[in-house]
Formats: structure tokens, sequence, C-alpha cells
């Protein structure tokens, strides 16, 4: 048997040391010391950086490769399967992060409910009761899944992998990553070394016995993903569960996806059941009240091949002294300081000296150019006091010139429009060559500029739509 040992491991220059320090000795870097299992190679190994396994002894030319058909497991979930590509990949590991209370050990107990086979649930947040009464509320205690969910409460990495290896189940639930600990590291549970080891022997499970395993990732202030980055680059896929928290809307979308895209998106409800899928996801952002309000846009945006409808909403209002306030939520905040700047330039809407405030209904975040001219023509209509059709959907991207693009998918996002509804839109012109495609009860109002488009929105009757007056105040 080969001897682990641990050493400190410089990040940046990978010298090794007995013990920590705060300056790496080699190249002088601070704080770049992670504590790492060092592994002793066996005798007569052939090399000691090759993985286990059947190794080939010659390359095989690309077209020479047979196919493999790998399977999937559906998790019973639809708009997760739409997330992961159709499903779970049999020896893949998937990463899910979170705020803490969004949702994340409800999502995996109904997983592993659903994926209809055994499960292993290693917990070492809770204990063993606490995982019962989650699953007697979400209605798991009297179908297959009470028997086929055993649940571990144990936070060593050592005794769930030797459990997992004994059970042989098809998918391995640990939650949480950064309350893993191994034996051999001295560090605290969710120290950098602990994560990483952790996550290292959790892949080595899923690729040596082809059990699919999901870890739970905490989120740090920033929203990322505690723990090192590595951990990210080593899983298959990378889910993140966004949304407010005391909110019912949950949007599930992969960051990092091996097996599928990471375009798509999956809309939940929170409710006491559990999550749940909504019915109609293109209609779950906008407010029962469609009720014409100044600062409210409609904007139809796409993500992954799905088109949603989202409400823009913007205030305007005076600042009282000091540098004025510029707040974003769900909008790229630079984008929202670049809009204000053209806005005042190419557009004669000032807005120097006014607090914006700028938000997405619903708790979504968006970052496509595509709402560039929503977001404009919202704060241009707050601060006029004037508000748009409620039947009016505005889609397009914004240049520092002042001039309008068309963005992506703007035929599908226009037709969802029209099904919900909606009987007008703003979008840019489109080129001679590529003209828009005619919606059935949808009457397109094509701009090319953002100043006609704030007269297209604000003015419908005004014909002069280059006349907007410098200071619309």
């Amino acid at each position: 048997m080969a001897r682990s040992t641990s050493r400190f491991v410089c990040q940046t220059c990978g010298d090794a040391f007995l013990r920590w320090e705060g300056q790496c000795r080699s190249c002088d870097a601070w704080n770049s010391l992670v504590e790492t299992v060092v592994r002793a190679s066996p005798a007569g190994s052939r090399s000691s950086g090759r993985a286990a396994g059947p190794v080939s002894d010659r390359a095989v030319a690309l077209a020479d490769i047979g196919e493999t058909d790998v399977p999937r497991w559906p998790t019973g979930l639809g708009e997760l399967d739409r997330v992961l590509g159709g499903g779970i990949v049999p020896g893949s590991v998937v990463l899910v992060g979170g705020e803490p209370g969004i949702g994340k050990s409800t999502l995996l107990l109904q997983v592993a409910a659903g994926i209809g086979g055994e499960v292993l649930y290693a917990t070492g947040e809770e204990s063993a009761p606490q995982v019962r009464m989650r699953a007697a509320r979400l209605g798991l205690l009297d179908g297959p899944s009470g028997a086929s969910i055993a649940v571990l409460a144990e936070h060593d990495i050592g005794r769930i992998v030797e459990q997992a290896r004994l059970t042989r189940p098809a998918l391995v639930v640990v939650d949480s990553i950064q309350t893993a600990t191994v034996d051999e590291l001295d560090g605290a549970a969710g120290s950098v070394g602990q994560v990483r080891e952790a996550t290292v022997r959790l892949m080595d499970l899923a690729k040596g016995e082809g059990i699919a395993v999901i870890l739970v990732g905490h989120v740090t202030k920033d929203g990322s993903i505690a723990g090192p980055k590595t951990m990210e680059h080593l899983v298959d896929a990378v889910v993140a569960i966004e949304g407010e928290r005391y909110a019912a809307l949950r949007i599930v979308r992969a960051a990092k996806n091996r097996f599928g895209s990471t375009d798509e998106v999956g809309v939940f409800e929170m409710a006491a059941q559990g999550l749940m899928e909504i019915a109609d996801p293109a209609r779950a952002f906008l407010a029962e009240q469609a009720d014409a309000a100044p600062g409210r846009v409609v904007a139809p945006i796409l993500e992954g091949s799905r088109p949603l409808l989202v409400e823009v909403q913007a205030l305007v209002a005076p600042a009282g002294y000091g540098t004025p306030a510029r707040r974003a939520s769900g909008i790229d905040p630079n984008r929202l300081s670049l809009l204000i700047a053209v806005l005042g330039r190419r557009a004669g809407i000032a807005l120097g000296t006014f607090d914006v405030y700028a938000n997405l209904a619903g708790g979504l975040s968006v970052g496509e150019p595509g709402l560039d001219l929503p977001l404009a023509i919202a704060l241009a209509s707050s601060l006029r006091d004037r508000p748009l059709a409620a039947d009016t959907v505005v889609i397009g991207e914004v240049g520092l010139l002042g001039e309008l693009r068309v963005v992506a998918g703007l035929d599908r996002r226009l037709k969802e429009a029209a099904r919900l509804g909606f009987g007008r839109a703003i979008v840019p012109r489109a080129s001679r060559g590529n003209p828009h495609t005619e919606v059935s009860g949808l009457a397109i109002d094509q701009v090319a500029t953002l100043r006609e488009a704030v007269a297209a929105a604000l003015d419908p009757t005004d014909t002069h739509r280059g006349t907007v007056p410098a200071m619309l105040g």
C-alpha cells in the first residue's frame, strides 16, 4: 500500500514544504501555501502520474474511435434535465451552488427521489432525523424513495467513499463539500486543501466506479462558489440556483457543462411541496398587474433556446445632495452607467443630477445586451412620468453613438410576445438584406436610433421622430 503524507504546496511555483509559512521561500508569494496530500508511488509502478484504469499502448486515430452511447438518468424534474442536457450522466460529478436557504438541499432530495435508483445521501450539515423531516414535508417517505434513499450523517470523505463502494448506489449526494474532511489533512473543514482533496477523491469514485456524484457548494458574499477555483475545473458541471430568498421563483442555470449546453435555464417555484416546475416560464417574470406605469417596460429576452418576457423597472428621482445614486438589481451596473451617458449625449435626456434605480422583476439576473433599449426607455419614461403602453414590448442593443443593433433570435422573441397577448413591438431597424419576419397579431415598429426609439415609445403619435427636445424634464 502506498503511504499518504501531506505537504504544503505553493500554488504559484509548485514547491513543497513540510510546514505552513506565510511567504513561499522559493517565489516570495504570500499566502500561497496549501496543504495537499502527497501519495507515494508503490514500488514497480510504471508512472506516478498515470490515472488508474486500462491504458492503451498506442494512440488511436479520432475516426477509428468507436461511438459510445452514454445513457442519461432523468431526475424527474424536466426543468433540471433541460439545464443538464437531458439528465445526469453516470460517472459524472456535478457541483450545485446557491445562497443559504435558496433550496439546494430541497432540490437534491427531490432529485434523489426521482432518479429511480439507489441513492446515498451523505450530509455533514444535518442529522438523519432532520433529513427525514424534510423528506416528510416533501411527501417522499411513502413512495419508493423512502426505501431507495440511504442517509449517511457523515463528513469524513473516506467513510463516505467506503460506504459508496460497499453499497454501489447509482447516485451519491454530498451536502455539503465545505463540511467534508480528509483524515490525512490537518486543516479545518472548508479550507482550500480539504475542499480540493475531498473533491479529488469523490471524482476518483465517480470515474472509477461509474457512480454519479452531486456536490453541494456554499456561496461567498460576491455570489461565487466558495472554495478553490480548481474545484470547479475538476467537476463536469457547475449548476447555480438563483433568485430572491424570500421570493417564490428560482432560476437554475449551468455555468459549466461538459455534456450539454450552458445556455439553458430552468424555472421553478418554491412551494410547500418543494420546487415545482413552472408550466409557462415565459410569463413567470411578468407582474400580475399589467397596467401601464411610468418606468415599466416589458422586454422579450432569450435564455438559451427559450424566450422569456421580463419586466424592466426604472425609477428616476432628483438627487438630494452629493453624488447621485446609481443602483441596479439584476442588471450590470456598468451597463446602466453607460446608458445614462448615451441618453444624455445622443438622446437629449440628461440624468446627471438624478438618482437612478433599475431593477428586473422576479429576481432574475440578465446580462445580454438586448436589455439596453428597454432599460433606456424605462429611464426616459420614469423621468418624463409618461407610461409606455401596456401591450408594448421593447428589445434592442444600444451603441455608444446612439445607434440600435438587432439582437439574435428576434423572431422567436416576438412570436412569444404575440402568443402572450402583446400587440406592439419596438425593435431596431433591420438591414435590407435581412428583414424582420412579420408576426401575426403584432405591429412591429422599427427604429434606427435611440432618439427615435424614445419618441416611438413615449410619443407614438409624433411623426417627427428625430425632434425630441434637448431636455425631457
